[in-house]
């Protein structure tokens, strides 16, 4: 693994005592792949606040991020919860064994939980938003001339990306492939269509059409 940095393109991780645990817990209980990802979201999210002039608690974006894939894990996929409601119940868990008050508890939930429904977060709270603008960043490349080349070239030196886009694919992959049912009306039913031989994905229009409602 990466030595912990503490400040790259010009965002520092913050120097405290719950972001050192968070980065120790998903240091050893993820891969590799995951880690470097998460912090990367951190990075890129935090970027994408200093673009939106946006004033957000770099803690709790620190902890939203080093924790939302954490439900990927295997043994979360037997439980039947969407991976998102996962991640986001450890780190609730893990703030409120540090007495985090309720309210950022809440903040770093909700961007955990949200982290994967487009459309939403970019109107709540600065640290929801920008765990899915890190997310979105990293992912999928929106917005991706807003962050100046050099910045993103630091960021990628220390937490590189190789064949990153087949990875980070597979690990959805193998994360929801036992919860299918879980990707109904989220962007994980287009990983399954993909990878899953005979995957059906949910239909809406069928779910109403076939309701016990007789009209």
């Amino acid at each position: 693994m990466t030595t912990d940095t503490t400040r790259t393109a010009g965002i520092s991780v913050p120097d405290t005592k719950l972001a050192r645990e968070a980065t120790e817990l998903v240091r050893d209980s993820t891969s590799e792949l995951i880690y470097h990802h998460s912090r990367r979201v951190y990075f890129f999210g935090s970027l994408q606040g200093r673009n939106r002039d946006l004033s957000f608690d770099p803690e709790l974006l620190y902890v939203g991020a080093m924790f939302h894939d954490l439900g990927l894990n295997e043994q979360f996929r037997a439980g039947g919860r969407r991976f998102e409601v996962d991640s986001a119940d450890e780190a609730r868990r893990f703030l409120q064994s540090h007495g985090v008050p309720e309210d950022s508890v809440r903040r770093v939930w909700t961007a955990i939980a949200l982290h994967t429904t487009p459309g939403i977060p970019e109107f709540m709270e600065p640290e929801v938003a920008l765990v899915t603008a890190g997310v979105e960043y990293d992912v999928l490349g929106i917005g991706y001339a807003d962050v100046p080349e050099a910045d993103r070239r630091d960021v990628v030196a220390l937490h590189p990306r190789p064949d990153f886009k087949r990875r980070i694919l597979a690990a959805f992959t193998d994360g929801v492939r036992p919860r299918p049912q879980t990707t109904f009306g989220n962007v994980k039913a287009d990983v399954l269509e993909h990878y899953v031989p005979g995957f059906q994905r949910g239909d809406f229009v069928r779910t109403v059409l076939d309701s016990p409602w007789a009209e």
